[in-house]
């Protein structure tokens, strides 16, 4: 995940880990030789456009607004098909409200020609208070899920590890997180749910209480989800 950072000089950029306390949990009944948390990258304004979202002050979020605004009204101004007026019309109304375009709800093709457009606000936007930067791991972790993230972890002798999803990805795409041979040989996900890993004290004994359920390729994976994958070699 990469956040692009908006007009906050303070803010160190480069890769942060992102401290997750129940992947802690699963490690302690595990004791597996390494821990590895979720890593979630910070770069600076000239990258906002590729970035998964961007994080912003909350004194700031009105600058951040404004690009997109301008960026509309100038498009507006030279849009002749009735489609992309409507859709720039209806972007122009929600910015003039100081809303982020992310939080609209735009139909198929709306969202096709959004695509097309290089306005920041259309992903999602994490607006920060001064001392929320004291702590950012703790903001980066409530930040993951209203992102469009969530996180699943393995666990075993050698490593625990969170690995980062996009939230609504199946089991096939979560093993691809892994590794694409993972997911090219994938035949089942063994998922047992990070309540029931914790409640039992660990894999065996949530298997023992039938807590262990073999997953197709289509299961939604889900935050914390224990997960071991199947696949042909």
């Amino acid at each position: 995940m990469k956040i692009g950072v908006f007009s906050i000089a303070e803010l160190k950029l480069g890769k942060y880990s992102i401290k997750d306390v129940n992947l802690d949990q699963v490690d302690k009944i595990t004791k597996a030789k390494k821990k590895t948390y979720v890593q979630v990258e910070l770069s600076g304004e000239d990258s906002l456009q590729d970035a998964d979202a961007i994080m912003v002050l909350n004194d700031s979020s009105s600058d951040l607004v404004l690009k997109d605004l301008e960026f509309a009204e100038s498009r507006l101004s030279r849009a002749t098909d009735e489609q992309e007026k409507a859709l720039l019309t209806k972007i122009k109304s929600a910015l003039e409200k100081e809303e982020f375009i992310f939080k609209l709800d735009f139909d198929p093709e709306e969202q096709k020609l959004l695509a097309s457009y290089s306005l920041l606000t259309k992903r999602p936007v994490i607006v920060a208070q001064k001392q929320d930067l004291e702590n950012m791991e703790e903001l980066l972790f409530r930040s993951l899920e209203p992102c469009g993230f969530v996180s699943f972890f393995t666990t075993g002798e050698k490593e625990t590890r969170a690995w980062l999803i996009r939230k609504g990805e199946n089991a096939w795409q979560a093993a691809g997180a892994i590794h694409s041979d993972i997911q090219k040989g994938f035949i089942r996900a063994e998922i047992i749910s990070l309540s029931d890993f914790l409640q039992a004290g660990g894999e065996t004994a949530a298997k023992q209480a039938g807590k262990m359920r073999l997953e197709q390729k289509d299961y939604i994976m889900q935050y914390g989800d224990l997960a071991n994958f199947r696949f042909n070699k």
